[in-house]
């Protein structure tokens, strides 16, 4: 089991520990060629300050690194790029290029994908291990479980279950993702938090993968479908959207084999349940209301029975419960 410690700069990190609660960032790296394999997800990766302030200020669990388009990045996660606008973050961005961003420009760029961040108030700031010094331009690892790794999971789980304490003696607050955690401690901490500060609770292994958020939702989705809508196989990527088979605001998780990516409108027909997937075929189906409510739908009903695309990411195959649950409200709106 490993650990992370990144560098960032203070004002990345004051965006987001101003807010009361940040459930994803992106750790983006200003090329897309400069991949991340260091850790599994589940994984800690820590955000240490720029010198001089040579501490250790917060951190997530790492999901996943993605190459993104800037503008896909700027929309999946907006102010959780560490800055307020996309003309702000593309300043940042260029800042750390060798060659600055055109203005007509969507460059690619490195993502690293971290749910379930925490950030320390500055009284609770780690310093910065001995060992790492001057040459460590990015970021350094280290074996959790011995060492100088131990001692920096000891010191987070220290603060988190801190935290946790405190949180416990005040009001609740609501979790922004479905579903309740049981759990005596307070809802907003996802399942890798709470394995980081009580790990029996969750039995072995101890890797947990964290709670995804809408962003990375979106982005993971994104990439499953390789840019595509599951429908049309349409590529033009501003009018591509992730959907949630099982509503989100119906329990529906930010999990990839409840995600469908589609045309902006085919989700929104989706989501009205104007179109379905039937689970077992796969197929599309249109609603004759579209016909009966709208008098139109020529182009709808022309993509009758398509076979959905298979992902390239196996684990984005849609579920045969997510489809089903969305086909049987169809089947009722269709009858009704």
């Amino acid at each position: 089991m490993k650990l992370y410690v990144g560098i960032t700069d203070y004002d990345w990190f004051k965006v987001h520990a101003s807010k009361p609660f940040v459930e994803e960032v992106n750790f983006w790296r200003p090329s897309p060629q400069t991949s991340f394999r260091v850790l599994q997800p589940g994984e800690m990766f820590l955000f240490k300050l720029h010198a001089p302030r040579n501490f250790i200020v917060g951190g997530g669990f790492f999901t996943r690194f993605l190459p993104l388009p800037l503008s896909l990045a700027w929309a999946a996660f907006r102010e959780g790029n560490g800055a307020h606008s996309l003309i702000e973050v593309r300043t940042r961005i260029s800042k750390y290029r060798k060659r600055p961003i055109t203005p007509n420009e969507d460059p690619y760029i490195g993502c690293i994908l971290l749910n379930e961040p925490f950030f320390f108030k500055e009284s609770d700031w780690i310093p910065s291990p001995a060992d790492f010094k001057g040459p460590t331009q990015v970021g350094k690892s280290y074996d959790a479980e011995t060492g100088t790794g131990l001692m920096l999971r000891r010191e987070v789980t220290t603060r988190l279950a801190a935290i946790a304490e405190q949180g416990a003696t005040t009001p609740r607050r609501e979790i922004p993702s479905p579903g309740a955690v049981t759990t005596d401690l307070p809802p907003v901490f996802g399942p890798a938090t709470l394995n980081t500060i009580d790990p029996p609770r969750y039995g072995t292994p101890l890797l947990v993968a964290p709670r995804l958020g809408q962003g990375t939702f979106r982005a993971l989705v994104t990439d499953a479908y390789n840019y595509r809508c599951a429908v049309t196989r349409e590529r033009t990527l501003p009018v591509l959207q992730a959907a949630h088979i099982r509503a989100y605001a119906e329990g529906g998780p930010h999990e990839l084999s409840n995600g469908l990516l589609l045309r902006s409108d085919l989700h929104t027909l989706f989501d009205q349940h104007y179109i379905t997937i039937e689970p077992q075929k796969r197929t599309l189906m249109v609603s004759r209301r579209i016909r009966e409510q709208f008098e139109n739908g020529r182009d709808y009903y022309a993509l009758n029975g398509h076979n959905l695309l298979e992902p390239i990411n196996k684990t984005a195959v849609p579920s045969i419960d997510n489809l089903s649950f969305h086909f049987e409200r169809f089947k009722q709106l269709e009858n009704g």
